[in-house]
C-alpha cells in the first residue's frame, strides 16, 4: 500500500518511513502540511498518517483541508497530546483512529492494517478469492492449501488487485505500489510481474482471476471476501 506520512520530527519520521516500508509498504514521508498537500493532489495513497502538532498549517487543519478536496483515503492521527478533547477534534475533522506517542510499532501497524481492511471493505485478516486465500498480516497466498512463492512485488500487486477486486487497476497505480519515485518507474516491470504472477496462480482448474483490460490495466476478475 501507498502510504503518506506527513510528521515534523526528522528522527520519528524516518523511523515510520523505514519500518513501514520493511513491512512492504511504499512510504511518502513529509514534513509538513504543505508538503502533504502537494503529495496528496500528484498522487494516489492508501491511507495517511498525520501528526497534530505540524507546524505552519496544523494538522487538524490538514485533515479539513484533504477532506474538503475529496480525500477519502483512511487517516490516522499521531499525537503526543493525551486530553480527550484532542481525539475528538481530530475525529470530527475527518480522521479515523489515532495512536498517541510514545507508541509501539506493533499498535500504529496493527491500527493501520485495521483501517486499510475496512476501506478496502474486508473485516479480517485474510482475503479469499475461490481456492486463493491471502494472508495479509503474514504476506503470505495459498493456492489449494500450498504456499505460493511469491517475490514482495509480486505479492504487494496480488494483495492490490484482490483488495480493489472486480475493478480496473491502472498500470500507474500498481507502480505506485511498488517505487516511491517517478524516476525508478517502469510500466515493462508491471507486464512481467502480472506475467509471472499469472503463471504461479494457474492451477491447471480453470483458475486465472487477472485479466487485462486493454488501454486500461488489470481486472482482479473473482469476487473476494
Amino acid at each position: 500500500m501507498k502510504l503518506l506520512v506527513v510528521e515534523d520530527e526528522a528522527l520519528l519520521r524516518h523511523h515510520l518511513y523505514t519500518r513501514l516500508g520493511e513491512q512492504g509498504h511504499v512510504v511518502d514521508a513529509v514534513p509538513d502540511a504543505e508538503e502533504a498537500l502537494y503529495r496528496a493532489a500528484e498522487y494516489h495513497h492508501d491511507l495517511a498518517m498525520i501528526d497534530l502538532g505540524l507546524p505552519g498549517i496544523s494538522g487538524l487543519d490538514l485533515i479539513r483541508q484533504l477532506r474538503s478536496q475529496g480525500k477519502t483515503f483512511p487517516i490516522l492521527i499521531l499525537t503526543a497530546r493525551g486530553n480527550w478533547q484532542d481525539k475528538v477534534e481530530g475525529l470530527a475533522a475527518g480522521a479515523d483512529d489515532y495512536v498517541v506517542k510514545p507508541f509501539q510499532f506493533e499498535e500504529l501497524e496493527a491500527r493501520l492494517n485495521a483501517l486499510l481492511r475496512r476501506s478496502s471493505g474486508f473485516v479480517q485478516a485474510t482475503i479469499e478469492a475461490g481456492p486463493l486465500l491471502l494472508d495479509i498480516n503474514r504476506k503470505q497466498a495459498q493456492l489449494n492449501g500450498e504456499t505460493v512463492p511469491l517475490t514482495a512485488y509480486e505479492y504487494r500487486i496480488l494483495e492490490y488487485l484482490m483488495r480493489h477486486h472486480q475493478q480496473v487497476v491502472a498500470k500507474e497505480r500498481l507502480m505506485e505500489q511498488l517505487y516511491p519515485n517517478d524516476e525508478e518507474r517502469d510500466p515493462n516491470v508491471i507486464e512481467v510481474l502480472v506475467g509471472r504472477l499469472r503463471r504461479k496462480l494457474d492451477n491447471g482448474k480453470g483458475f486465472k482471476p487477472i485479466d487485462t483490460v486493454r488501454g486500461q490495466g488489470y481486472l482482479f476478475t473473482e469476487r473476494c471476501r
